[in-house]
C-alpha cells in the first residue's frame, strides 16, 4: 500500500514537470525563429545595400587655393635707382596706369635739357637756309625771265641789223653800177659801201651777243646750282641732327617713364615691399604685387594617377578652408571647368567654379588655402572591395607605399 501510494504521489508530481519543459522548449524554439528571422533580414539587408547602394568615391588633395579668374600681375622695377616716392601699401586699391613707386630721374632731367636746347636751335639754322634756297631759286627764275626778255632783244636787234646792213649793200651796189657808168662821183661811191661795211660790221656784232647770252646763262646758272648744292649739303647734316636730337629726346623721356614704376592693372595689392625714401632698387626687383578683382575660382593641384583619366569637367566637388574649420563654417561647393593635360613638377592642375552659396559666413577672398574632394564616380561597396583586394593583390607593397606619403585618399560617403 505504501508502494502504490508513493507511486501515484511520483506521478501527479512529474506531470506539473514535463509541462514546464515543455513550455520552456516551446518559447525557446519562438524565440530562436524570431532571432533567425532577424538576422536573416539584417543579412539580406546588409547584402542589399553591399551589391545594390551606391557609394561616392572622392580624390582629394591638400594642394588647392582659392584664385581670382584672372592672373596676378607683379609690380616689378625696370631700371635700377634710388626711391624717391612710395605708395605702396598692402590691400590698397589702384587703378591701371597709377605711378605705385618713383625712382630718382635728376640726371636724366639734365640731359633731356640739354637735347631740347640743342633741338630748339637747329629749326631757325634750317629755316634760314630753306629760306636762302628759296631765293635763290627765285632769282633764278627771275634771272631766266630777264634772259629770255634780253635774248629776244638782242634778237631782234641783230635781225634789224642784219636788214640795215643788206639794204647798205645793196645800196652800195646801185652806188657802183652809177658810179661805173659816171653818173656819181667816186667819193659817193666810197662812202655808200664804208656805210654798207659799217652796217654789216654792227649786224655781226650784234650776233655775236647773241650768241654770247647763252653761255653766259650757262655759267650763271651753274653758279646758281652749285650755291643750291652747298646749301642743301648744309641743311642735310642739320636735319639729321634734328631726327638725332628728337630721337634722344624720345628715349630719354622713355628712360624717365620707365623710372615711375606703375600699375599694370586695376585692383588691390596683395604683396608689397617695404621701401624707404632714399633706398636703392636694382633691375627687376619684385616691389609687390595687383590681385586683379575678378571672379573668384577654386585651384587644385592632383597627382596624375588621381587625376588623369578620373577627374573631367563637369564633376562635383567641395574645398575644405584649413583656416575656416567646415565644422564651423561648412564647406564651398564647386564644379570641375578645366583639368591640364600635362603634368607639372609632378601634379596636375584641376580649375573649378565656386557655386554660389549666399548662407556661407565664409569671407571668401584670394589665397586662401584648403583642401579639395571631387566625387570622381559613384559604385557598389561590393564593387569597391572587390577593386581594393584587387589593388592588395596586385601590388600591397606599392600600395601600402602609397598610403604612407599620403599621396592621394579615398573618402566613401553613402548616399
Amino acid at each position: 500500500m505504501r508502494s502504490k501510494t508513493s507511486v501515484k504521489a511520483g506521478t501527479r508530481g512529474a506531470s506539473p514537470f514535463s509541462r514546464s519543459l515543455r513550455s520552456l522548449e516551446a518559447d525557446s524554439f519562438r524565440k530562436s525563429g524570431v532571432a533567425l528571422l532577424l538576422a536573416g533580414l539584417l543579412l539580406g539587408a546588409w547584402l542589399a545595400w553591399f551589391f545594390l547602394a551606391q557609394v561616392a568615391r572622392y580624390e582629394v588633395t591638400d594642394e588647392a587655393r582659392l584664385e581670382v579668374d584672372q592672373a596676378i600681375y607683379p609690380v616689378q622695377a625696370h631700371v635700377s635707382g634710388r626711391v624717391v616716392a612710395s605708395r605702396l601699401a598692402l590691400g590698397r586699391e589702384v587703378q591701371s596706369g597709377e605711378v605705385l613707386v618713383e625712382l630718382e630721374t635728376d640726371p636724366q632731367q639734365l640731359q633731356l635739357k640739354e637735347e631740347q636746347a640743342r633741338l630748339a636751335a637747329l629749326p631757325p639754322q634750317i629755316a634760314a637756309l630753306r629760306q636762302e634756297m628759296a631765293t635763290a631759286a627765285q632769282a633764278q627764275q627771275q634771272e631766266l625771265e630777264a634772259t629770255g626778255v634780253a635774248s629776244e632783244q638782242a634778237g631782234a636787234q641783230y635781225r634789224e641789223g642784219e636788214a640795215l646792213a643788206e639794204f647798205a649793200e645793196q645800196e652800195a651796189e646801185r652806188l657802183a653800177r652809177l658810179q661805173a657808168q659816171g653818173l656819181i662821183s667816186e667819193r659817193d661811191f666810197l662812202q655808200g659801201k664804208t656805210e654798207a661795211q659799217r652796217r654789216r660790221a654792227a649786224a655781226q656784232s650784234l650776233q655775236l651777243s647773241v650768241r654770247r647770252l647763252e653761255p653766259e646763262q650757262k655759267t650763271r646758272e651753274r653758279d646758281r646750282e652749285t650755291r643750291l648744292n652747298r646749301v642743301q649739303s648744309e641743311i642735310v647734316p642739320l636735319e639729321k641732327q634734328l631726327a638725332t636730337a628728337a630721337a634722344s629726346i624720345n628715349r630719354i623721356k622713355y628712360d624717365i617713364e620707365r623710372r615711375s614704376i606703375r600699375a599694370p592693372i586695376a585692383g588691390k595689392l596683395g604683396e608689397v615691399q617695404t621701401l624707404r625714401i632714399g633706398g636703392y632698387v636694382e633691375e627687376g626687383d619684385k616691389l609687390g604685387a595687383v590681385v586683379p578683382l575678378g571672379k573668384l575660382r577654386i585651384v587644385a593641384e592632383f597627382t596624375p594617377p588621381a587625376a588623369l583619366g578620373r577627374i573631367r569637367p563637369g564633376q562635383p566637388a567641395r574645398l575644405r578652408l584649413h583656416g575656416f574649420p567646415w565644422t564651423q563654417y561648412g564647406s564651398i561647393r564647386g564644379t570641375v571647368v578645366d583639368v591640364a593635360s600635362e603634368i607639372r613638377d609632378g601634379r596636375v592642375r584641376v580649375e573649378l567654379k565656386v557655386d554660389s552659396d549666399p548662407t556661407s559666413t565664409i569671407p571668401l577672398q584670394h589665397g586662401l588655402p584648403g583642401s579639395v574632394e571631387v566625387e570622381v564616380e559613384r559604385i557598389s561597396p561590393a564593387t569597391l572591395v572587390l577593386r581594393t583586394a584587387g589593388r592588395w593583390v596586385a601590388s600591397p607593397r606599392s600600395i601600402f607605399e602609397a598610403r604612407e606619403r599620403g599621396d592621394s585618399s579615398e573618402v566613401q560617403t553613402t548616399r
